[in-house]
C-alpha cells in the first residue's frame, strides 16, 4: 500500500474522491506534462480517433471536468468526463460511496451528481491548447419530465467540444433510467442523440454505455439498437446491482452500482456477449475490475478495442494507467 492509503482512506470515500480531483486539478493547473504522445505500439483508431493509447478513465471519475490534464497526465490514452445533465443536481443523499477493501470494490449511488454540463463545458473549453482525448459522458435529470429530449440538449451542448460524446443509460442510481435501454425508448433516445450530435458539419463520434445486468435478450437489444441507429461504440459496461455471494467487506450490501474487482468477471462475460451478437460491427469499450496488465490484455484479446477503469485507482494508486500501458 502506498504512503498516501492511510491517509485518504482515514477520510470518508467521498471526501477522499474530492481531495484527490482537487489535488489533480492543481498539478494540472501547475503544468503535468500533456498527455502521452502516439506510440505506434499501443496506439488504436476507433471511431476515427487515434487513441495514443487503449487506456482510459471511465466516466465517473472527474464528473465536473476539473482535473482532466491531471488525469491526462497519469498516462491515460483518453478522459471521459461527467455524468453531465443538463441542469444542475446534487445527487442522492450522503453517505453514498463506500469501499469494501477486503473485496478491492466500491458500491456508489451518486445519482448524477453534477454542476450542470454548462459549467464543466466551459472548462473543456478552456483547455488551451488541448491535452488530449476528452470524451464527454451524458445523461438525464433526475426530475426531467422528458428524458429523451434531456439527452439530446446534452448532446447538442456536448459536441462541439467532445472528441466523442457518451449516452449513459445504464446507471442504477436514477430510478427509471435504466429502462431507456428498451425499445421503443432506447430507438428514439438514440435517434434524438444522433440528430444532436452534427455540429457544423461534422459528426460526433456517440458511444452508448450498457449495463452488465441485462440479460442476453436484453444485451442483443442494445447492441442491434446501437448499430441500426449509427453508435460508434459501445461501452460494456457500467456498474452491477448484483452481489457476488463471494464478497466479504461490511459494506458490500449498501444499496448502489458495484464496481471494482468483483465486477470484473460479469464485464468480461458481457463483453463477450456483445461480441458475439455484434459480430464486429461496432466498437466494443471494456470498462469494468479492470486493475492490472493482465486484465487490461483479457478485455482486449476477448473484442475490446479500448479500456476504461475507475475504482482500481483508489486501490492501485496514481501509477495505475502507466503500468498497464507498460505491461500490454
Amino acid at each position: 500500500m502506498a504512503w498516501y492509503h492511510p491517509l485518504l482512506f482515514a477520510l470518508d470515500a467521498e471526501r477522499a474522491h474530492s481531495l484527490t480531483i482537487a489535488m489533480l486539478e492543481a498539478w494540472g493547473k501547475a503544468g503535468t506534462p500533456m498527455a502521452p504522445g502516439t506510440d505506434v505500439a499501443h496506439a488504436v483508431t476507433v471511431a476515427g480517433i487515434r487513441f495514443p493509447n487503449p487506456i482510459g478513465l471511465a466516466a465517473g471519475v472527474d464528473k465536473d471536468a476539473r482535473a482532466v490534464t491531471g488525469f491526462l497526465g497519469l498516462g491515460f490514452g483518453f478522459v471521459e468526463v461527467g455524468t453531465l445533465t443538463p441542469k444542475p443536481q446534487p445527487g442522492n443523499p450522503k453517505p453514498r460511496i463506500f469501499r469494501l477493501p477486503e473485496d478491492r470494490g466500491v458500491v456508489n449511488r451518486l445519482g448524477f451528481n453534477n454542476g450542470g454540463i454548462d459549467a464543466a463545458l466551459a472548462r473543456v473549453a478552456a483547455l488551451t491548447p488541448r491535452p488530449g482525448i476528452i470524451g464527454i459522458n451524458v445523461g438525464a435529470n433526475k426530475d426531467s419530465a422528458d428524458r429523451i429530449a434531456d439527452y439530446g440538449t446534452a448532446v447538442a451542448k456536448a459536441a462541439p467540444l467532445a472528441d466523442y460524446v457518451t449516452i449513459n443509460i445504464s446507471s442504477p442510481n436514477t430510478p427509471g433510467l435504466r429502462d431507456l435501454q428498451s425499445q421503443p425508448e432506447l430507438g428514439q433516445l438514440i435517434a434524438a442523440s444522433d440528430a444532436a450530435r452534427h455540429v457544423g458539419g461534422k459528426r460526433v463520434p456517440l458511444f452508448l454505455k450498457v449495463a452488465p445486468d441485462l440479460s442476453r435478450d436484453g444485451m442483443e437489444v442494445a447492441v442491434r439498437a446501437a448499430i441500426d441507429g449509427g453508435v460508434d461504440g459501445l461501452i460494456v459496461s457500467n456498474t452491477t446491482i448484483s452481489r457476488p455471494t463471494t464478497l466479504r467487506s461490511a459494506n458490500a450490501n449498501e444499496t448502489g452500482g458495484l464496481s471494482g474487482a468483483p465486477l470484473a468477471g460479469l464485464a468480461l462475460a458481457k463483453l463477450v456477449e456483445a461480441r458475439e451478437i455484434a459480430g464486429g460491427a461496432i466498437p466494443l469499450i471494456s470498462a469494468g475490475g479492470v486493475g492490472s496488465a493482465d486484465e487490461a490484455r483479457r478485455r482486449l484479446d476477448a473484442g475490446a478495442s479500448l479500456v476504461q477503469l475507475y475504482s482500481a485507482l483508489v486501490y492501485e494508486g496514481p501509477g495505475l494507467a502507466r503500468r498497464i500501458v507498460a505491461g500490454l
